[in-house]
C-alpha cells in the first residue's frame, strides 16, 4: 500500500507545528544537526588534541579515514532498519547509542583509544539516511526535493556551526572554568553528547513515522504490509546499476564535504597561519554555506525535474557535480588568504548543491525500496570521505592532494549520466508532481520500502 497524506507545501506550512510532516522535518533536520555538531565537534579541536597525545601526520589522517569509516556499513544498515521499525525508533536509538562515544572520548589517552573512540563516533552519521528517509515519506513530489535538500543542509550546518561552537565551549572551560586544556576539550565532548542524549528522547515523543501513523499501527490495521515483504525490493535495489552510479557521484560531494570539515580548520592553520579560533572560523564559513546552498540544490532539482522530467532531476546533477571538480581544483591552488577564502565559498556552493541535487534524484529510483536506496547511496559519501582520507594521511602535500580530488570529482560526474528512467517512470513521475501542484490530497503518493 502506498503512504497517504503527504504534505505538498512546506514553507507555506512551514510554522504548523500540529502537522506531523512538519514536526517530522523540524525534527528531523535539527537532530541531523546535532548529530553532524557532535560528529565533527572533534575536528576543531584538533590543534590541541594532536599536542596532548602527541599525534603523528600520519596518525592524523587516520583519526580522519575512522571518522567516516564506520558511518558505511551504518548507513547500508539503518536504511533497512527503517523500512522494518520506521523512522521513528530508528533515529531515537541512534542518538542515544551515538552519543555514547560522542561522550566517551572525552576517556582516550592515546593514539589507540581516541582512534577507537572516533571509529565509533562516525555510527551517528547514519543519522542523515534516516532524515531523508522521513523527509521522503512526509512530502510530496513537487517539494521532495526541497524538502530533503533543506533537511539535509540544516543537519549538516551543525558541521559547521560546530567549528566555531567547540573551540569556544573549549575556551570557555580553560578561561572561565580553569580548566586545563587537556580537561577542556573533554569536557567539550561530553556536552555535545549530553545533547544528543537529550534529542533522542525527545525525537521518540515528538515524532511519528508517517503522516497518517506509526509503521506499527498502520501495519496492524493491514495499511502497510509486513516489513518481511521489502527483502524481494532490497535485492531489486542492490542490482540496480543506476543505485551505484548515485553511490559514487554522492562520494564525490558528500564524501569530499565530509573530507574539507575533517581538515579544513587544520589546513588553514597549517597553510595560512591561523591560530584555532580563526582557522574555526574559516572552516565555519565553508560548513555555514548549508544554510541555503543544499536546499538550493534540492529546489532546482524539483524546478528540472517539473520542466523536464527525471532525467532534467539528472542533468542538474551532473552540471553541479562537474562544477563542483572544477572548483575543488581552482580552491587547491591558491596561497593568499584574501583569495582561499572566496575560492573555497564557490566551492562549498556547488558541493552542497550537489548533495541536494542528488536526493532530489534518489526518492524516483526505486518506490517500494526507499530506505535501502537512501541508505547505499549514503553510505557513497562516507565511502569517497574514507578513499579521499588516504590522500591526506600520506605525505603529498595537502594542496597537491586537494588538486587530484578535484579531478576525481570531475571524472566521477560522467557516471551521472548512465542514470536512466523509464518512459513509464517518467510519466508516472510527471502525472503526480502536477496532481501535487494541484494540491489534490490524494494525488501526492511515494510509496516507501515496507
Amino acid at each position: 500500500m502506498q503512504v497517504t497524506g503527504k504534505a505538498t507545501n512546506l514553507w507555506g506550512n512551514f510554522f504548523q507545528w500540529k502537522m506531523p510532516q512538519i514536526r517530522a522535518f523540524h525534527m528531523s533536520w535539527f537532530a541531523f544537526f546535532l548529530c553532524f555538531f557532535a560528529w565533527f565537534g572533534i575536528a576543531p579541536l584538533m590543534v590541541v588534541v594532536r599536542d596532548e597525545l602527541s599525534l603523528t601526520k600520519e596518525q592524523v589522517g587516520w583519526t580522519i579515514i575512522a571518522s567516516v569509516a564506520a558511518t558505511i556499513l551504518s548507513r547500508l544498515v539503518i536504511g533497512w532498519l527503517c523500512d522494518r521499525y520506521g523512522p521513528r525508533l530508528t533515529y531515537t536509538w541512534v542518538l542515544v547509542l551515538g552519543a555514547l562515544p560522542v561522550m566517551a572520548i572525552g576517556l582516550a589517552q592515546n593514539f589507540e583509544t581516541f582512534l577507537l573512540f572516533r571509529l565509533l563516533i562516525g555510527l551517528i552519521g547514519a543519522s542523515f539516511v534516516i532524515t531523508q528517509y522521513h523527509t521522503s515519506i512526509m512530502f510530496a513530489p513537487n517539494v521532495v526535493g526541497a524538502a530533503n535538500a533543506t533537511a539535509a543542509g540544516w543537519g549538516n550546518l551543525g558541521g559547521g556551526v560546530t567549528q566555531v561552537v567547540m573551540p569556544a565551549v573549549f575556551a570557555f572551560f580553560v578561561t572561565v572554568c580553569g580548566f586545563s586544556e587537556a580537561i577542556g576539550w573533554r569536557l567539550s565532548m561530553i556536552l555535545a553528547g549530553m545533547v544528543c542524549l537529550l534529542t533522542g528522547i525527545a525525537y521518540f515523543f515528538l515524532t511519528q513515522d508517517a503522516p497518517e501513523g506509526n509503521f506499527k499501527e498502520l501495519r496492524r490495521t493491514g495499511r502497510l504490509p509486513e516489513a518481511k515483504k521489502s527483502q524481494v525490493s532490497l535485492w531489486a535495489a542492490c542490482r540496480d546499476y543506476r543505485v551505484w552510479a548515485l553511490f559514487v557521484a554522492y562520494g564525490g560531494c558528500f564524501g569530499v564535504e565530509l573530507t574539507i570539515k575533517n581538515i579544513a580548520a587544520l589546513y588553514f592553520a597549517d597553510y595560512f597561519g591561523l591560530g584555532l579560533m580563526a582557522a574555526g572560523l574559516m572552516a565555519a564559513c565553508y560548513g555555514g554555506m548549508n544554510l541555503f546552498a543544499r536546499t538550493l540544490g534540492g529546489v532546482l532539482g524539483d524546478k528540472f525535474g517539473g520542466r523536464w522530467g527525471l532525467q532534467g532531476r539528472v542533468m542538474w546533477l551532473f552540471a553541479v557535480l562537474f562544477c563542483e571538480g572544477l572548483a575543488l581544483m581552482f580552491f587547491s591552488q591558491m596561497r593568499l588568504l584574501v583569495l582561499a577564502l572566496p575560492a573555497l565559498m564557490i566551492f562549498a556552493l556547488f558541493v552542497q548543491m550537489s548533495a541536494g541535487a542528488t536526493y532530489s534524484v534518489v526518492p524516483f529510483i526505486n518506490r517500494k525500496a526507499l530506505g535501502v536506496v537512501s541508505g547505499v547511496v549514503g553510505a557513497g559519501g562516507n565511502a569517497g570521505a574514507v578513499a579521499a582520507g588516504f590522500l591526506f594521511k600520506s605525505e603529498i602535500p595537502w594542496p597537491t592532494g586537494l588538486l587530484v580530488l578535484g579531478g576525481v570529482v570531475t571524472l566521477s560526474s560522467m557516471l551521472v549520466l548512465l542514470v536512466r528512467f523509464s518512459p513509464e517512470a517518467e510519466k508516472e513521475a510527471r502525472k503526480e508532481f502536477h496532481a501535487a501542484i494541484g494540491a489534490a490530497p490524494a494525488a501526492p503518493q511515494l510509496e516507501p520500502a515496507v
